[in-house]
């Protein structure tokens, strides 16, 4: 679907402009996204499988929710709005704890310019994983990894071609910030 996203500066900032989508990435325009990672009590991550379709990294494991924020809808509208979207849970704002906002700025060989900022949060999930609905068209598969397992994907990054190469940093930030809600 091609959306019409808000367009901010290289530092963030709006610039009271939104463009569709797919001229977002020919372009480059800086944009925001909305990043929601689940995690249980018992120390595990929710991964997504980025779906066979997705002109970017398809079938790589990443994030557990993501998505472009629309245009006019607040970081958390559109972390709640993906949330029910991609996996089919209902969640609120008092559930989201906010981790920071990650640069993400990608040049893929399909053409596409990806200038991002990825306003992350962590969540617990409190359902197991076989009441979520993964939505076809963005999500091939859906999994719980444990902590440990998850510190070793990242670490070797790239050897398996697992998760996305390019947000090795991001993910190790992520692990930390899980690290400490849970501990």
């Amino acid at each position: 679907m091609d959306e019409y996203i808000d367009v901010v500066t290289k530092e963030g900032k709006p610039t009271g402009k939104s463009e569709l989508k797919s001229i977002i990435h020919q372009k480059g325009y800086y944009h925001n996204t909305a990043h929601i990672w689940f995690y249980t009590k018992s120390g595990y991550i929710l991964l997504s499988q980025r779906a066979a379709s997705k002109s970017i990294c398809p079938l790589l494991w990443d994030v557990s929710v993501a998505g472009h924020i629309d245009s006019g809808e607040t970081v958390i509208e559109a972390a709640i709005r993906e949330t029910k979207e991609e996996i089919g849970l209902s969640i609120s704002q008092s559930e989201l704890n906010k981790t920071g906002v990650f640069e993400c700025f990608q040049n893929y060989e399909n053409g596409i310019v990806d200038n991002e900022f990825h306003h992350s949060f962590i969540c617990e999930l409190k359902v197991d994983i076989t009441d979520l609905s993964p939505q076809e068209d963005e999500v091939e598969a859906l999994k719980l990894v444990s902590l440990d397992d998850f510190d070793y994907l990242i670490k070797h990054i790239g050897n398996d071609n697992h998760l996305v190469p390019s947000n090795k940093p991001y993910y190790k930030i992520v692990l930390e910030s899980i690290k400490q809600i849970i501990a």
